[in-house]
């Protein structure tokens, strides 16, 4: 099975992430979309992250009634802070019959030399690149194994939500509806 694995800490996962994921399943190859809740990215803070099962709790929120997507916490039984390659190792070792390829956003391009083994995946896995404010995509065409894809662009991050409701704002059309009930029952990101 094509899966692509969408990598992230989803705090809190909202509307631009499932468009995303969507717009991965009907614009390329992939058959599935993982997403793969991170309990640390080595390159960004801990501090402001949810506990682990919250945030899984919320994608799981986010995506149970649909088919083309599955949430993995496969990452919280790993070593940390986790790496990318050895996350994809464990993958195929547990499920060998699929075929995996990478979600990322066009800003990760310009860091990906920084990733542990970078040259290992770029030659074993396809990296599917979206395009992100800010970034030039097309300064990385050179990139081997890799398809820009020309997914809408959308300006939402979750630094903003937890911004916007640290501030007493509402982002109810920012997330899907459980997950904006499961954030306003546990006043999440409020201090």
């Amino acid at each position: 099975m094509q899966t692509g694995l969408f990598f992230g800490s989803f705090n809190p996962i909202h509307i631009g992430h499932l468009a995303l994921a969507e717009y991965m399943i009907e614009f390329t190859g992939l058959e599935q979309v993982w997403f793969v809740v991170s309990p640390h990215n080595p390159l960004k803070s801990k501090d402001s992250l949810l506990a682990d099962h919250h945030r899984l709790e919320m994608v799981h929120l986010a995506i149970d009634h649909d088919k083309r997507f599955r949430v993995s916490d496969i990452e919280f039984r790993m070593p940390q802070p986790s790496y990318t390659i050895d996350t994809l190792s464990y993958l195929e070792e547990k499920s060998p019959g699929n075929k995996y390829s990478l979600i990322i956003g066009a800003d990760n391009l310009a860091s990906f030399g920084k990733w542990k083994n970078a040259d290992q995946i770029i030659r074993k896995y396809h990296r599917y690149v979206y395009p992100r404010f800010g970034t030039a995509a097309e300064n990385f065409q050179s990139h081997e194994n890799m398809t820009l894809v020309n997914a809408p662009k959308i300006e939402v991050s979750s630094s903003f939500i937890r911004e916007a409701i640290r501030e007493g704002k509402s982002v109810r059309y920012f997330l899907p509806e459980k997950v904006y009930q499961y954030i306003d029952q546990m006043n999440f990101y409020k201090k």
